[in-house]
């Protein structure tokens, strides 16, 4: 493939960063080829783990990289650039910055973007030097994918990037047959149900999410959705809480749009996010949400309908569950249509690649 717009990536596993270049890469597909580039990893065992990524297949490259530096894969990557001749190279996060970026510009791609997914990073000063390195060897358009990002990034290094918000493709996630989704992953008819679907490790909070069930009345079930290496302590809490009876762990759902479907409403109780695609993705399903107020959730929410609670606090999160329950106004798909489509995403990113060349 000749000219490609290239997304660079650290890996693909399931993540709100991976599946941004993923769907920007569909999306894009139809005006510009393109391919999503994983410096980690090779494509057989990615896909196992992944199956989502068998419907990219085509558009995937791995190459493989060995832990910690790995000093031959910079001129690795420019002789791929020089035998690919991108159109652009957009890079996600800091790793695919500091090898991708140099390279493409080595290469001679003269359409270099880059996004900074969350700048939470950016806290620690060797973090912060090796970036503002990348960033004067790359010299990229820098972005940022919203504006809680694109201030803390001015703050660490002098630096205001240019905002695109993440955005989900509204054709696929919307409102649906809530009895037939249910069915389809074995949840009951009948019940009131909250969803949360998050990567199972504490910085998403889903122990918060469990301990709110145990203050929260009535039968309402909490579906897990997502795997991680809290998997089994999770399930220890909802048994140790005694709410193993109304949590129920569905492991990776591949059909993402049925999971929002069967839902009454979502919960993200993370301890820390950028702009966070689930609830993007919940609200142009139709669904109404209760979310811990970090990092750029109140960005992502419908104002008329979410519910924003402190962090950390599970009693606070059970009674925006409740209320969420016992209310669901509001037109969060409309929020999202306006604001937030991963069709303006995807069209934001090509204008801001053809004015850099």
């Amino acid at each position: 493939m000749q000219n490609p717009l290239i997304h660079v990536v650290q890996h693909l596993a399931p993540g709100g960063l991976e599946v941004m270049a993923l769907e920007l890469a569909r999306a894009q597909a139809g005006q510009r080829p393109t391919l999503v580039l994983s410096l980690e990893g090779d494509a057989e065992t990615a896909i196992a783990a992944w199956p989502r990524l068998a419907q990219h297949r085509d558009q995937l490259l791995f190459l493989g990289k060995r832990p910690g530096l790995d000093a031959a894969l910079l001129p690795r990557l420019v002789a791929l650039f020089r035998r690919l001749r991108p159109w652009a190279v957009h890079t996600h996060h800091v790793g695919p910055l500091l090898y991708a970026g140099p390279a493409a510009r080595l290469a001679g791609v003269k359409r270099r973007l880059h996004t900074e997914h969350d700048a939470w990073h950016l806290n620690d000063a060797k973090r912060r030097a090796v970036v503002m390195l990348a960033l004067r060897l790359a010299r990229p358009v820098l972005v940022a994918d919203a504006p809680h990002v694109a201030e803390a990034v001015q703050a660490a290094i002098g630096l205001l990037p240019k905002v695109v918000l993440n955005g989900v493709d509204t054709a696929r996630f919307t409102p649906g047959d809530q009895a037939a989704a249910r069915a389809a992953l074995g949840l009951p008819p009948g019940r009131a149900i909250l969803g949360v679907a998050a990567r199972l490790e504490p910085v998403k909070g889903v122990d918060l999410a469990i301990a709110a069930m145990a203050h929260l009345p009535g039968d309402a079930l909490l579906a897990v959705a997502g795997n991680g290496s809290q998997a089994a302590a999770l399930r220890d809490q909802a048994q140790a809480l005694g709410v193993a009876d109304r949590v129920r762990f569905l492991g990776l759902v591949q059909d993402m749009a049925g999971f929002y479907r069967a839902l009454d409403g979502y919960c993200l109780p993370s301890r820390n996010e950028g702009l966070p695609l689930a609830l993007l993705e919940a609200q142009a399903s139709g669904l109404g949400v209760v979310a811990a107020r970090v990092g750029g959730v109140p960005a992502a929410c419908d104002p008329h309908s979410a519910r924003l609670v402190a962090s950390e606090d599970p009693a606070a999160l059970a009674q925006g569950m409740q209320s969420l329950l016992a209310n669901r106004g509001g037109d969060p798909r409309g929020f999202v249509l306006a604001h937030a489509s991963l069709a303006a995403a995807a069209g934001a990113y090509l204008t801001l690649a053809e004015e850099a060349a």
